[in-house]
């Protein structure tokens, strides 16, 4: 079972004058790559959010973003009296106009009017951090749905793999035979006698240098052990990498010894499905 690391998430609360709405995003990324957009008479609770967040989704580059808006009609911005009071006894004393005309100066004056903090509800943030929780198993469903998808493609490709290395492993004892008369051939162009002996033992050591037995072998077993890991109940996208990566190495050295252009042509087929499997791998968690 592995799971994406592309995936969204929504949680959206209404409380008393107040509507709470949690977005998370995310995608690839080697480690977990955090951004944080939040309101900020919230920012002293920032750090509990981001551990919060941590725990559940591990790696990715996450956009967590919580908006607070207020249903009510009411302003944090409160007139400060004993200001505008002060503006208008100074212009008392170098004016005769009328007191409402005053007060419309001293209004546009500076610092008459004074934002009032609004301090932190913890009842507010533990229905926040809930909203969180919510908002955290819906990413995580969304990734394990594309994480579906992946493992779908990904076994798809390995069957591919596998089959194309069955055509290989049958096509290999006329490969051999075909290195035998290569060699038989050249010695008769040659028009020498040979020492029979001493010509099976270099065709021997000769054909030992392109025997691929063991990459076979261990392809198979690289296989077998990735779709080990697919079963999982544990995603781990770096470990699958690591799979992939020993997987590589041998269909390389298949294509170096291999000296037989239709094993060739084969190898290229098993290194394209590989080469897809390894971009989309860069996705799994």
């Amino acid at each position: 079972m592995i799971h994406s690391m592309t995936g969204f998430g929504k949680a959206i609360l209404q409380i008393e004058n107040k509507k709470i709405n949690i977005e998370i995003k995310s995608l690839n990324s080697k480690n977990l790559d955090l951004n944080v957009r939040m309101p900020q008479q919230y920012r002293e609770k920032e750090l509990i959010l981001r551990n919060q967040i941590a725990k559940s989704l591990t790696r990715g580059k996450v956009d967590f973003s919580l908006y607070i808006e207020s249903t009510k009609e009411a302003a944090n911005s409160k007139i400060n009296v004993s200001v505008v009071n002060e503006y208008i006894e100074q212009l008392n004393n170098i004016s005769l106009a009328k007191e409402a005309d005053l007060l419309a100066i001293a209004m546009r004056l500076p610092d008459v009017l004074k934002t009032e903090k609004e301090e932190i509800d913890e009842a507010e943030f533990e229905q926040i951090q809930q909203l969180l929780v919510e908002a955290l198993e819906n990413i995580n469903d969304y990734r394990l749905n594309e994480g579906s998808v992946l493992e779908n493609d990904f076994r798809l490709r390995i069957q591919t793999i596998g089959a194309t290395l069955n055509q290989i492993i049958e096509m290999d004892p006329q490969r051999i035979e075909g290195v035998r008369e290569r060699l038989q051939k050249g010695i008769a162009e040659l028009k020498e006698r040979v020492d029979e002996n001493r010509f099976e033992q270099e065709l021997v050591y000769y054909i030992e240098k392109f025997d691929i037995t063991e990459e076979k072998v261990r392809l198979k077993n690289h296989l077998n052990y990735f779709i080990e890991n697919l079963d999982s109940e544990v995603s781990n996208g770096k470990k699958l990498g690591f799979i992939s990566q020993e997987m590589g190495r041998e269909i390389n050295t298949i294509g170096s010894k291999s000296n037989f252009a239709p094993m060739q042509q084969l190898v290229v087929q098993m290194k394209d499905e590989l080469e897809k499997i390894k971009e989309q791998l860069l996705n799994v968690l």
